[in-house]
């Protein structure tokens, strides 16, 4: 009878072991909660929505981002913090702002999530009219709330190492639930 019992009591702690290791797998090398904190990324995400991010990319495959990805990463001024923010442009582009319009090496982009009429101003890393050139191994990222979002117009372009992964999966609030869809250019 007690072997019964121990028997059962080891295989109740396998298995609880077995879960807590696949968990931590997936939460330190796949899958990652975010919090949105703020408003830069309205409309298309809002503050106090929660995502999951998709690390393989990044972490597990040295994939770049592409134009349109929505990505998290450390906040460059505030280490211990994360930013969410829309990559805009690519190490080796040129990235201008004029006419209340964003330019990748020299042409309009066409950003379709934005609300109509809306319009980018230049900030003091990246000033309207001026123009600069991604280096290699860094992104230059926008919030989609171009008034209400520190972003590269500000503090610059942020480094691949910085990157922590790709907004993947929205699970709350559960009427916004589904996956980030794909932005095209």
């Amino acid at each position: 009878m007690f072997k019964r019992l121990g028997a059962f009591f080891l295989d109740v702690i396998e298995v609880v072991v077995m879960a807590f290791a696949l968990f931590l797998f997936a939460y330190l090398l796949v899958f990652q909660p975010h919090k949105i904190d703020g408003h830069s990324m309205d409309p298309n995400f809002h503050d106090k929505e929660y995502l999951l991010t998709n690390k393989v990319p990044f972490v597990i495959l040295k994939k770049n981002p592409d134009r349109g990805d929505v990505i998290v990463f450390k906040a460059p001024q505030e280490r211990e913090k994360e930013f969410i923010k829309r990559v805009i442009g690519l190490p080796g582009e040129t990235v201008s702002i004029h006419d209340g319009k964003v330019f990748v090496n020299g042409q309009p982009l066409k950003e379709d999530y934005l609300p109509a009429g809306l319009e980018t101003t230049g900030a003091y890393f990246l000033q309207t009219g001026q123009s600069a050139t991604i280096p290699s191994g860094q992104f230059f990222v926008l919030g989609d709330n171009r008034g209400n979002s520190s972003d590269s117009r500000y503090w610059g372009f942020v480094p691949y190492k910085d990157i922590l992964g790709k907004a993947w999966f929205r699970y709350w609030p559960f009427s916004q639930t589904g996956l980030v869809k794909k932005v095209t250019y």
